[in-house]
């Protein structure tokens, strides 16, 4: 089998796309393999939100690796729409996130006060500071505010990436792929309804990633449910972004996005409307302003998870040519170009980000 391609991509959605990107300006011969319409796809429910600093720890390497994937897309952005015409929402205009009661609220200002110890924007808002700003909002006790913090539309961001990749010379085919093709210790290729053959083949499949024939091993991701409803965004209050601990409600468009739960269901991609309930009362306990709105629509998506909640992205140590870009779970759409970023420094044997030794594929089972 001759080899057509430097790099295949199986997947195309926010890490495939924006690693197919990357290799393209680089001037790789990039294949990315789309299966299509999945339903549950993670990018195609994904909130986009961009908020290391509202959900990671402390000693959490996903912690500055998010930071540094935020930090990309002010670039990113307007490259993407210069290049391609496709905006891609990108907001980044804060994000707060409420404590309820007086525990929540001290857990809250010790975070506050190790990411400012830490040289970032952070504060810390009082009760009256929070109903000044967010008056809409039922009452606290403070809250987080992270003012760098902001989203994404990743349909948009996918669309673009894609695009841009194909201007760049990328190919984009529709196939779902089943199978890896090996000679000795070297993957050589990818098949599906096709057969597909390249130096390198980067596993970019998402919730899907780990249910390809031909791995050398288990591949350590599956699919974690996260169900989300629309709800109307109430007449006369501000676009914002506010976590709670028991929601998240987003503004987009003429919608408040409330999310998400999360739970091991397989691949089923079904809304449970007890959930889907409980998300909306969620909301609607947040803000009296969503007290009367109905639910407008409610979906599902597949977060590729793995076992300590970090993607796995590096070589494959068993398999000469098969690279990972897999398993990051809610925070795909952050940490997309970056990971594209890093997968073209591991192909080019460049020097990384040293947060990608947790990341590595092999920490899981012994070589």
């Amino acid at each position: 089998m001759s080899s057509s391609y430097d790099v295949i991509v199986v997947g195309a959605g926010a890490v495939g796309a924006a690693c197919a990107r990357e290799l393209a300006h680089a001037g790789r011969r990039v294949l990315m393999l789309d299966p299509g319409r999945i339903e549950g796809a993670a990018w195609s429910a994904s909130a986009g939100m961009l908020a290391p600093q509202i959900e990671a720890g402390r000693d959490d390497p996903l912690f500055e690796l998010g930071l540094a994937g935020r930090a990309i897309y002010r670039d990113l952005a307007p490259a993407l729409k210069a290049a391609s015409g496709v905006d891609i929402g990108f907001w980044q205009e804060g994000i707060a996130r409420v404590a309820l009661d007086e525990v929540e609220a001290g857990e809250l200002r010790s975070k506050v006060a190790w990411q400012r110890q830490g040289g970032h924007r952070c504060d810390w808002l009082d009760a009256a500071e929070v109903h000044s700003r967010w008056p809409w909002l039922r009452p606290t006790f403070g809250a987080l505010w992270a003012p760098n913090e902001g989203a994404v539309n990743a349909a948009a961001l996918v669309e673009a990436l894609r695009a841009d990749a194909i201007r760049h010379g990328a190919r984009l085919e529709q196939d779902t792929i089943t199978a890896l093709e090996r000679e000795g210790d070297r993957i050589t290729g990818a098949r599906g309804n096709g057969r597909y053959s390249a130096d390198a083949v980067i596993i970019a499949a998402g919730a899907w990633s780990g249910r390809i024939d031909g791995l050398p091993r288990p591949l350590s991701v599956e699919p974690l449910r996260g169900q989300a409803v629309a709800l109307d965004w109430p007449a006369g209050v501000p676009g914002a972004v506010v976590y709670s601990r028991d929601c998240y409600v987003v503004h987009r468009g003429s919608e408040a996005i409330v999310g998400a739960t999360r739970e091991y269901a397989g691949f089923r991609t079904e809304t449970v409307p007890a959930d889907i309930h409980r998300l909306a009362d969620a909301a609607r306990a947040l803000s009296p302003a969503f007290a009367a709105l109905q639910i407008r629509r409610a979906w599902a998506g597949l977060r590729p998870a793995t076992p300590d909640g970090l993607p796995i992205i590096g070589r494959e140590p068993r398999a000469r040519g098969l690279w990972y870009a897999a398993g990051h779970g809610r925070n795909g759409v952050l940490l997309a170009p970056i990971t594209g970023v890093l997968i073209r420094q591991l192909l080019a044997g460049e020097e990384t980000l040293e947060q990608l030794d947790a990341m590595r594929p092999e920490r899981f089972w012994s070589c």
